[in-house]
């Protein structure tokens, strides 16, 4: 089971986290009004190796059974390492565009349409997040913490599913042959 954990988990990861870089360094819009939307559907889709791999799990080496908390356990052990490689991702897609010029593309979405006291107030947040987002020890638990609950979340709603083994049962392959 490491293995499938292991396998899937830099599968859904590399899918998530190279996404996302993909879409932050290439297009403005992904930090603009829908950039979180955006964000979370990269990471269902990332995500969704949780359920492949409780499936296949449950289909091919338990015979088409498997338990609620073998199968939660199994997504959170993919979510832990997609989290992980998510995080890895981002901070190697920040280093290529640079973190500062990250914060600025993200603070200008921030700051758009403020004026006066909250101006200064979101410009003194922002330099504050600044200083403390060069940080490592910072960033990457925070970067984690974007997705592992969005894994637990698919983890537990798969096991939910997939314990029912008439739910998306296994094909018959003596059925490929009539």
């Amino acid at each position: 089971m490491l293995r499938t954990i292991l396998a899937y988990g830099m599968i859904g990861g590399l899918i998530a986290g190279g996404m996302l870089s993909v879409v932050v360094l290439n297009f403005e819009g992904a930090t603009g009004q829908y950039g979180m939307a955006i964000g979370y559907l990269i990471m269902l889709i990332g995500l969704s190796t949780i359920f492949i791999a409780i499936k296949r799990q449950r289909d091919v080496t338990q015979g088409g059974v498997i338990r609620f908390l073998p199968a939660f356990a199994l997504g959170l052990g993919i979510s832990l390492v997609a989290g992980i490689v998510y995080a890895l991702c981002w901070d190697v897609a920040l280093h290529l565009i640079g973190i500062d010029a990250f914060i600025d593309k993200f603070a200008g979405a921030q700051l758009e349409g403020l004026s006066g006291d909250a101006l200064a107030q979101a410009k003194a947040e922002v330099e504050g997040f600044r200083a403390t987002y060069h940080n490592p020890l910072f960033r990457l638990p925070m970067t984690f913490a974007e997705i592992f609950p969005v894994g637990a979340l698919v983890s537990l709603v798969s096991a939910g599913l997939l314990r029912n083994s008439r739910f998306l049962p296994a094909r018959d392959r003596d059925d490929d042959d009539a």
